[in-house]
């Protein structure tokens, strides 16, 4: 993952991304929004893309599309889970959405969201709970940060998870006061004074005397005066007779707060390996503490020089969600939905993540998925390699036919060994691979002809193993581990 060591220039970093003859809008740069900002594309959302050029492209993703037909099948696949609180198929639930949304950016930047906020139905075994979580985060994904956070104190999920609900005015439970300064909206450390920290244990134990008095009636977070201790606290140096929603203003007011959110954004949509400094962070920070509008801050990213440059192209390892989603959405998993065979089922994508490292609504603990190089090592790179080998094959009964390289090559008239390689190439990677990468694909291919076959297959049978083999080869690449 190559990056310039070279100090940023923070206002260059931030201002709008125009194409010049030094950075041009090309199929990468399309590629590479769609990776970040949604997941994955086909070949005819690319081109798309590149037509309509870098503004109207992220502006479609940010507005997405209205899918009533979309939404109404969600609402009943939820209520059917909820009520039955089965929790193995939350992950399924999701991904299919994931997979069919008219709106991936707000699914995407809902997945930022439930890896923040990280809680887990190991905990809180209500698939109800969970759902409703998920919908707090999805309606504000792209809306202001402090609504989002005062709602999350009131959240049932949230509730069990951190246990508030056991918080009582005599014996108040720390555990949603500290992981909301430590990982909601402070952080450990003050982001402009290294070693200098943003709370104390006093604080923590002040703030869970707030956040006393919350309780779950019929399915909802509710306040109870009665149960709340309505004494004097004094919370990061603020003296009052403080409630749950005064310990989020609190928080929103501290200096630390907008670089910490800003900070995981920049981990999310840039970059997580370089290094993102209070310097380069400070126009994106003091912006966002003017209002906590979260949605402005990533159209501000998306649309950024930096986001669009060589020190955010390829510098992230791609989560176990979008490598599997990438894979569907390129070989146009959604085609067999229109075709009236049911589209992709994500069942068994669930399932398989899970062996990846990344089980939705099960996170790992209270600080969510570490992310970054955690993704891959030796053991998950060859587990990418067979789900890759499943999906392409069609002959594993788990995904069948749904995602066909052969079929999607015929699609779009590829016909020649050079026509197939590039098409896959551009699909996957934006043909932004070395020339040796290409070279044995396409000498594969040539091998291939040669190679004896089973006397029982026919001309077409043995043309289809090898266009499957070569969606296979490119989706092990190297470079389409990286994001």
């Amino acid at each position: 993952m190559p990056q310039n060591q070279q100090p940023i220039d923070p206002r260059w970093a931030w201002d709008r991304y125009r194409p010049s003859d030094a950075a041009p809008w090309d199929l990468k740069k399309a590629g590479h929004l769609f990776r970040r900002a949604a997941f994955g594309a086909t070949s005819a959302e690319l081109q798309a893309a590149v037509r309509e050029g870098p503004e109207r492209s992220v502006t479609a993703l940010l507005q997405g599309r209205a899918d009533a037909q979309g939404d109404e099948l969600w609402t009943t696949m939820s209520r059917s889970l909820a009520d039955a609180n089965v929790g193995d198929q939350l992950s399924a639930l999701w991904l299919y959405r994931m997979l069919y949304s008219a709106h991936p950016l707000r699914e995407k930047l809902t997945l930022f969201w439930h890896n923040h906020f990280a809680t887990s139905n190991i905990k809180v075994r209500n698939v109800g709970y969970m759902l409703g979580q998920y919908e707090l985060m999805r309606r504000h994904a792209q809306g202001n940060f402090r609504t989002l956070l005062t709602e999350m104190s009131r959240d049932p999920a949230m509730m069990v998870w951190l246990d508030t609900i056991q918080s009582q005015r005599n014996q108040p439970n720390e555990n949603y006061a500290r992981e909301l300064m430590e990982l909601f909206s402070l952080g450990v450390t003050n982001a402009r004074r290294p070693g200098q920290r943003n709370y104390t244990e006093d604080d923590i134990r002040q703030a869970a005397r707030a956040f006393t008095g919350l309780r779950i009636v019929d399915g909802r977070g509710v306040f109870r005066e009665s149960d709340h201790d309505g004494s004097e606290k004094n919370v990061l140096g603020q003296r009052g007779r403080w409630r749950p929603d005064d310990v989020v203003r609190i928080c929103l007011e501290q200096e630390s707060a907008p670089y910490f959110i800003a900070r995981k954004l920049f981990r999310f949509l840039v970059s997580d390996s370089l290094d993102a400094t209070p310097a380069l962070l400070e126009p994106l920070a003091t912006e966002f503490r003017r209002n906590y509008d979260f949605g402005a801050l990533v159209e501000r990213v998306l649309r950024s020089n930096l986001f669009f440059s060589a020190h955010a192209y390829r510098t992230k390892i791609k989560a176990p969600v979008d490598f599997v989603l990438g894979i569907a959405r390129g070989l146009e998993a959604h085609r067999a939905a229109g075709a009236g065979q049911g589209g992709l089922g994500t069942v068994e994508l669930a399932r398989v993540l899970e062996g990846l490292g990344q089980r939705l609504f099960y996170p790992p603990s209270v600080a969510g998925w570490e992310g970054g190089r955690a993704w891959l090592n030796g053991q998950t790179f060859l587990l990418r390699q067979n789900l890759a080998l499943a999906l392409t094959s069609t002959t594993d009964v788990r995904f069948g036919r749904r995602l066909d390289p052969a079929a999607l090559l015929r699609r779009h008239n590829a016909n020649t060994n050079a026509q197939r390689v590039d098409f896959l190439l551009r699909v996957f990677l934006q043909g932004d691979v070395p020339a040796a990468s290409r070279t044995r694909l396409l000498d594969y291919a040539a091998s291939a002809e040669r190679q004896a076959y089973p006397v029982y297959w026919t001309a077409d049978d043995a043309a289809n193993h090898r266009m499957r083999t070569l969606g296979h080869l490119v989706l092990c690449l190297p470079e389409c581990q990286l994001d």
